[in-house]
């Protein structure tokens, strides 16, 4: 299914999202919206969020944020601050469910957040800030707070975009290959980025969480989950072996499995 341009206000101005709907007929069905990685968009998902979908049967909404993919580039004077993922989770993907129906009461229901990594933080906080407004969350690779491991595997990633061929694999995926690399890369290496810390807002989590781990993954720990579960004690855990940092390429059999369970389990009227 091709993808489309949703225009949304953001930042006291008006910008396009892209997004793209599954399955979008199975009215009756939970509805997974997926939230990409810090490099990432549409169609770096690959086919995993059609996978998911047809494993579940769920219908689902992926989409680009600002920034990312065919949404609107971020303009190469603003630089994100250490409060950007609080803005894309409190401003943009509110008035994105706004433009879209997405919510209680609404013609499209409640939503499950599926976010990967920076998505997944973005998930977290939407999911404490709004709690009667989502049905659940399953997160993968989330960031709850900085990590030194996290710090410099991003640092290498700049080496790599400025000395390979990374940017041209990215620019498939990117309408603007350097708005998507460069707002990412410098506010994580930006030393006030430390700061960043989801961890006092945790306890507000209501919904059911699966958090989801790789053991080898090169940018961030287990304390990022197991951090979660201190917090926010529904959270069940999902640690997997013979993994980094995208479980959805990894592992996606045994994370299909568990998501499908998870939601399916949690979703009332499924039971």
């Amino acid at each position: 299914m091709q993808s489309e341009l949703v225009e949304i206000p953001f930042d006291g101005r008006r910008i396009q999202v892209e997004v793209q709907w599954l399955r979008p007929d199975r009215q009756e069905r939970p509805l997974v919206v997926f939230l990409h990685e810090g490099l990432g968009s549409i169609s770096m998902w690959r086919d995993y969020p059609a996978a998911l979908c047809e494993a579940g049967d769920f219908r689902g909404l992926v989409l680009s944020r600002y920034g990312y993919g065919r949404s609107t580039p971020r303009p190469a004077e603003e630089k994100w601050g250490v409060d950007f993922m609080h803005r894309q989770a409190s401003e943009a993907l509110p008035a994105l469910f706004d433009a879209l129906q997405i919510g209680p009461g609404r013609r499209r229901g409640m939503p499950w957040l599926f976010g990967h990594s920076d998505g997944g933080s973005i998930a977290l906080i939407y999911a404490a800030s709004f709690p009667q407004a989502i049905d659940g969350i399953t997160v993968l690779a989330p960031h709850i707070m900085v990590e030194d491991v996290s710090v410099n595997s991003i640092r290498a990633t700049r080496e790599t975009y400025l000395q390979t061929d990374l940017r041209s694999k990215l620019a498939r995926h990117h309408a603007d290959v350097d708005s998507a690399f460069w707002g990412w890369n410098d506010i994580w290496l930006d030393p006030a980025f430390r700061a960043f810390d989801l961890r006092p807002s945790l306890p507000q989590l209501r919904c059911p969480v699966l958090a989801v781990q790789g053991e080898d993954d090169e940018y961030g720990t287990m304390a990022q989950i197991e951090g979660i579960h201190r917090y926010a004690p529904q959270t069940v855990l999902l640690k997997l072996p013979r993994c980094g940092h995208s479980p959805h390429r990894d592992q996606p059999g045994p994370l299909t499995d568990a998501a499908v369970r998870f939601i399916t389990a949690h979703t009332s009227y499924l039971k």
